[in-house]
């Protein structure tokens, strides 16, 4: 059990029989497509330049559920450090990832854009030889010309051949795992059938792997010495520093001096090591007096593995989690703190996603938008700044799994078209060697009112058909746009996957 264990950087401590970790996000929501969304909404994120840009730090971490996270109603663990990011930032209780999974997700997140844009609709393998395209454009990439340092240090998972590596998207450093944790051939970290063969697990630094099967319950404090004194040796100009978590994806791991600490088990554990790596950050910042000219926003890739069973978090009180476009896939727990620019303690309802944090960064430091492809992100700046009435400038979100068009959300209203899903209700959970199943279920078309029914449970499609129309007609623009294969379309406005060269 941890103490009152205070932290080197004084501000930032961890106390009582917990801490956890959880995140930050800005952003804000999405739209139907239009002509509008071409090159990017760069007039929304167009205001003066600042004198001196400000420094950006986002700490990811890997499926983490919905109330995961103290000021969530987290049980079990406490979350200090990022309570106290919400006390004086603000909370996005309406905010969602781009996709239920990993690759998909983080490719929304650097890009602005959905992941079936930049074609990386699918969780990634060390089989696959495909990957983010190198010309697209990453936050890395936005912040370059600007004379940001830029690294990440933890989880890629956007390719992992040199072509697709952080180094061909704007990164100046990397250190961390190319893809999953459990994508590895031991059998104790990964109960998959042998059928499926991932060769040895490595740690990567800049393209050269330095270690196999590195070991993982060292992953969080490397990573977070790595960002310690990445922040260290780039005080005195603008940096970038993306922090993409290894945990709390399974298997899990933590180090000796976190075993236990926690009420809620190994998983309680993880998180409050996390928290304490948040803490770590933002402590330096602090002494370095960089605080009042660092935006750090912390949020997490999508829902919680819940076939994962005690191992797994909880999405509560949404329905399923990772792998679902249900809410407690997609939406998740954001915070966002800048010290002067945003106001302490503000609660947002407003919808938001990652894919707004690109056209927000790009608003707040001045950098130049693309102008030669569709950025699907908004700036949302007025809603986490806190402007008088400020609202979601999207109409709609889009949910999709793989190249399925699931669901929608405008306003209050989400609309599930017919589509088969896993399920908790009736799964297998995961044992020591078994990795765990869902059950599979199917649902019709479903309108629910996310204001009153934040769950999922009652359809009120036959009450309201003018709604569901109206999304429908939201569905039918994405489909042209995007694509759906549960529709057999392909989209008008996709870009070309990155693939190695034969």
């Amino acid at each position: 059990m941890i103490q009152n264990w205070t932290s080197t950087n004084a501000s930032w401590r961890l106390c009582g029989s917990a801490v956890v970790s959880l995140t930050v996000a800005l952003a804000a929501g999405c739209q139907a497509p239009s002509e509008d969304t071409e090159a990017g909404a760069g007039a929304e994120a167009e205001r003066a330049a600042p004198a001196q840009p400000p420094n950006v730090v986002i700490i990811f971490t890997d499926d983490q559920g919905y109330s995961d996270l103290g000021v969530f109603g987290a049980e079990g663990f406490e979350t200090p450090n990022i309570d106290r990011m919400a006390a004086e930032g603000a909370r996005l209780t309406n905010f969602y990832v781009a996709s239920p999974v990993c690759s998909p997700s983080r490719a929304a997140l650097l890009t602005g854009s959905y992941p079936q844009r930049v074609s990386v609709p699918r969780v990634l393998f060390p089989q696959f030889d495909e990957g983010l395209h190198p010309d697209e454009v990453t936050i890395a990439d936005l912040l370059k010309p600007l004379g940001y340092a830029t690294a990440i240090f933890g989880k890629w998972h956007l390719g992992h051949h040199p072509e697709h590596l952080p180094a061909a998207q704007g990164f100046d450093e990397y250190f961390g795992l190319p893809y999953s944790n459990d994508m590895t051939p031991d059998a104790e970290k990964n109960p998959n059938p042998p059928a499926r063969r991932h060769p040895p697990l490595p740690l990567v630094e800049g393209v050269e792997t330095v270690e196999v099967e590195p070991d993982q319950s060292q992953l969080t404090r490397r990573y977070t010495e790595r960002g310690v004194d990445f922040i260290e040796r780039n005080a005195d100009r603008p940096f970038f520093l993306y922090l993409p978590h290894t945990m709390p994806h399974l298997p899990l791991y933590v180090s000796d001096r976190f075993a236990g600490a926690s009420e809620r088990g190994l998983y309680g554990d993880v998180i409050m090591e996390i928290d304490w790596s948040v803490g770590e950050i933002l402590g330096t910042l602090d002494r370095l007096g960089l605080d009042d000219r660092t935006l750090v926003v912390f949020t997490t890739d999508n829902g919680p593995w819940l076939v994962k069973g005690s191992h797994s978090g909880s999405a509560e009180p949404l329905r399923e989690g990772k792998g679902s476009t249900f809410e407690g896939g997609q939406r998740v727990p954001a915070i966002i703190r800048w010290p002067g620019e945003i106001p302490a303690g503000l609660v947002s309802d407003e919808i938001a996603t990652t894919m707004d944090l690109f056209p927000t960064i790009a608003g707040i430091t001045g950098a130049e938008m693309p102008t030669d492809r569709i950025i699907d992100g908004k700036d949302i700046w007025p809603i986490v700044s806190g402007a008088p009435g400020a609202t979601s400038p999207h109409e709609a979100f889009f949910y999709y799994l793989r190249y399925e068009l699931q669901a929608v959300r405008s306003g209050q209203w989400k609309l599930h078209v017919p589509h088969g899903y896993g399920t908790i209700e009736g799964a297998e959970l995961r044992t020591p060697t078994f990795q765990g199943t869902y059950a599979q279920a199917e649902i019709g078309l479903s309108l629910f009112d996310l204001e009153t029914d934040i769950g999922e449970t009652t359809n009120v499609a036959d009450a309201h058909p003018d709604v569901v129309e109206r999304l429908l007609g939201l569905i039918e623009a994405a489909r042209d746009d995007l694509g759906d294969s549960l529709t057999d379309r392909v989209g008008r406005n996709i870009r070309p996957p990155g693939r190695v060269a034969p």
